[in-house]
């Protein structure tokens, strides 16, 4: 059930625990504390909580996204492989395996590198070694919580079977929603750690000469040819439930 006090003091009250976030403790004197996200953008897990996906479908929510910090877990100008290669690996949510494998590939997947292996180096991010890059439909998820701007969305995109309420499942986007994220802090202070109204990188291949790419601006997923270095690439890590 997780703990209720430490030392006394109840669990809800603790900033940190022996120096590390509370957020961020899994265990406290080999007994779980189940502390769970709750807000849009609020600090987490080495990053910030972008919503939660349902690895198998049905809604059910399987693992809390986390996006990580923009300085260190985002990137633009890399590649997301070789041109005229068809790699299969087109999965839209399995995102680890994705990055895990077309890092097997070779230098010329820089984005999956990115992602996978410079943000796991000397320690990770936030302490986590677990960073990847997103698979299409968890890249949607973070969209439609993060959106950074209030362009009208595409309504031909959006469909997303890996959804979780209050994200529609299978359901393209209106005009309207998502609307511009709530999560006010992660948008505007000081070191704000919102999207770029650009394309972002999925993990997801689309065909021999192009991947998929996901816009933060309005929100249309289209594919982009591999060797193009005019996409971002942002990490995230996540969480099971």
């Amino acid at each position: 059930m997780g703990l209720k006090t430490i030392n006394g003091i109840a669990v809800a009250s603790i900033k940190t625990y022996n120096g590390v976030a509370a957020n961020s403790v899994k265990t406290v004197n080999g007994e779980t504390w189940a502390h769970s996200p709750t807000v849009i953008g609020q600090a987490y897990g080495g990053g910030y909580y972008a919503g939660k996906i349902a690895v198998g479908g049905g809604g059910v929510a399987t693992h809390y996204l986390i996006v990580a910090p923009k300085s260190s877990g985002e990137a633009y100008g890399k590649k997301w492989g070789t041109y005229g290669a068809t790699t299969d690996i087109t999965s839209v949510i399995a995102g680890p395996t994705n990055t895990t494998s077309l890092i097997a590939l070779g230098a010329d997947y820089e984005a999956p590198i990115f992602c996978g292996t410079t943000c796991n180096a000397s320690g990770g991010i936030g302490g986590y070694t677990d960073w990847y890059m997103p698979a299409k439909n968890e890249l949607a998820t973070l969209y439609f919580f993060l959106k950074p701007g209030t362009a009208s969305n595409y309504t031909g995109s959006g469909s997303n079977a890996n959804a979780v309420s209050p994200e529609p499942v299978s359901t393209s986007y209106s005009a309207g929603t998502p609307a511009q994220t709530s999560a006010t802090t992660f948008r505007t202070s000081a070191s704000s750690q919102e999207f770029v109204e650009d394309y972002y990188w999925t993990s997801t291949e689309n065909d021999a000469d192009y991947a998929w790419a996901q816009s933060f601006y309005y929100g249309g997923q289209g594919s982009n040819g591999k060797y193009s270095t005019d996409s971002y690439v942002r990490a995230v890590r996540r969480i099971a439930i």
